[in-house]
C-alpha cells in the first residue's frame, strides 16, 4: 500500500543531483572557459552603446532603398542562385560515390573508407570562404570560382550525412540479396541506396539552402554574384543600393528556405 508520504515524495519535481568533485571541477573549468572566451573576444557594453548612433546613422542612409540598378542587381542575384544550384548539384554528385566508400560495413574496404572519410573531413574543416580564395587564385575572379567552392563544401557536408544514412539502413534486405549470389555493388544500389533516398533528398535540400547563403558571402572575395555587388556598394558608401541588395538577398533566402521546407515535408510524409 502506498502511503501519503510516498505519494507526496513521488509528486515532487525532479531535482539536480549533487555533483561529484570531478563534475564540480569540470563545471568550474567550463565556466572559466566561457569567461576567458568572452574576455578574449573583446566584449564591451560601453563600445556597444557607442555604436548604436553609428548604426542608426547607417540605417538612415539606407532609407529609402534605391532601385535605379534593379535590372543589373537582379541579374547578379540570378547568378548567385545559379552558383548555388550548380555547386550543390556538383557537390552531391561528388559526395555520393565517396559516401558509399566511407560508409562502414558497405564495401568492406578500410583503406578507401578511411581515405573518403578523410576527404570529407578536409572539405568540411576548411571554410568555404577559404575554398573560394583558393579557387579565385586557380581559375580567376568570377562565379566559376564560387561554384567550385560551393561544390567542395557541399561534398563535405552531404557526404558525411549520406554515409551515416546508409550505415543506419536495415541491412537485412541487402544481406538476403548477397546470400542469393547478388554482387555487393548491386545489393548497395538495389537495397541500401533506395532505403536511404529520403535522407539523401532532405540532406540535399538543406545543402541547397546552405549554398544559397554561402554564395552571397563568397561574392565578397571576388567569386561573383550579388555578394560582389554588395561589396562594391558598401565600398562606395552607396548605402541605398546596399539596402536594395540586402532586401533581394533576404527575399531569395526566404523563398529557397520555404521551398525546401515544403519539399522536405512532402518527402517525409510521402
Amino acid at each position: 500500500m502506498v502511503s501519503i508520504a510516498d505519494t507526496a515524495r513521488h509528486a515532487l519535481p525532479g531535482r539536480f543531483e549533487r555533483p561529484s568533485a570531478l563534475a564540480f571541477l569540470l563545471y568550474a573549468l567550463g565556466i572559466a572557459l566561457i569567461v576567458w572566451a568572452i574576455d578574449g573576444s573583446g566584449w564591451s557594453i560601453e563600445e556597444l552603446g557607442k555604436g548604436i548612433p553609428s548604426l542608426a546613422d547607417f540605417l538612415s542612409r539606407c532609407w529609402p532603398p534605391s532601385f535605379e540598378r534593379i535590372d543589373s542587381l537582379s541579374k547578379a542575384l540570378i547568378e548567385t542562385f545559379q552558383m548555388a544550384v550548380s555547386g550543390t548539384l556538383t557537390g552531391i554528385i561528388l559526395a555520393l560515390p565517396l559516401s558509399i566508400l566511407a560508409a562502414r560495413g558497405l564495401t568492406g574496404s578500410r583503406i578507401f573508407g578511411s581515405i573518403s572519410r578523410g576527404l570529407f573531413a578536409l572539405f568540411r574543416t576548411v571554410p568555404d570562404l577559404v575554398w573560394a580564395l583558393i579557387f579565385v587564385i586557380a581559375v580567376g575572379l568570377g562565379p566559376f570560382a564560387g561554384t567550385l567552392a560551393i561544390a567542395v563544401d557541399t561534398a563535405g557536408f552531404a557526404g558525411r550525412f549520406f554515409a551515416e544514412a546508409m550505415e543506419d539502413v536495415d541491412k537485412g534486405p541487402a544481406d538476403s540479396l548477397r546470400a542469393q549470389g547478388v554482387r555487393r555493388s548491386d545489393a548497395i544500389f538495389c537495397s541500401i541506396i533506395p532505403a536511404a533516398m529520403p535522407s539523401f533528398i532532405t540532406t540535399s535540400l538543406f545543402a541547397l539552402e546552405k549554398s544559397v547563403r554561402s554564395s552571397v558571402i563568397l561574392g565578397l572575395v571576388g567569386a561573383g554574384g550579388i555578394g560582389l555587388e554588395l561589396k562594391v556598394a558598401t565600398d562606395m558608401f552607396d548605402y541605398q543600393t546596399a539596402a536594395t541588395i540586402i532586401l533581394l538577398i533576404f527575399a531569395l533566402v526566404l523563398v529557397v528556405e520555404q521551398a525546401g521546407s515544403f519539399a522536405r515535408k512532402r518527402v517525409i510524409e510521402g
